[in-house]
């Protein structure tokens, strides 16, 4: 028998957060809502999930402790955390407001204020050009991993 591997869990947990690819009308949604859960705002358009709300960064106070992965957090390293996501899932996060974007990893669980749908690292914010400003609205678009 097959064990399944870490890519396929991923995917599986992916649609069962996406309603397993169901057809959905493509809204902007708003996670801005607090009484909203962000898996529910995932929204799927033929078969990519995405999301969009509010993002906010962490730094300096957290580097060097221990996240959800067990990995410790490095502020100059390109990842994020998400309430929902699976740890290890690579999301694409784009500035709305200027259409910079960067690819990070999901490592961590929150962001904690109920009203955000992601916290970046310290450098993925400069590179999305939010850090002075502290949150900005984004859009999150799931990556399928590449398998070597």
């Amino acid at each position: 028998m097959r064990r399944p591997t870490a890519d396929g869990l991923a995917v599986l947990l992916l649609l069962a957060c996406t309603g397993a690819g169901a057809s959905r009308k493509a809204t902007n949604i708003d996670s801005d809502n607090s009484r909203s859960k962000p898996s529910q705002n995932l929204l799927t358009i033929k078969g990519k999930a995405f999301q969009i709300g509010t993002a906010s960064w962490y730094g300096e106070e957290h580097d060097g402790k221990t996240t959800a992965s067990g990995e410790l957090f490095d502020m100059d390293d390109l990842t994020a955390a998400h309430r929902t996501l699976p740890l290890g899932t690579y999301v694409r996060v784009t500035n709305l407001d200027n259409g910079r974007a960067v690819t990070l990893r999901v490592n961590d669980r929150g962001p904690v204020d109920r009203g955000r749908i992601i916290d970046v690292s310290s450098t993925a914010a400069r590179l999305l050009d939010f850090k002075s400003k502290g949150v900005q609205r984004v859009r999150l678009d799931l990556q399928v991993p590449v398998r070597r």
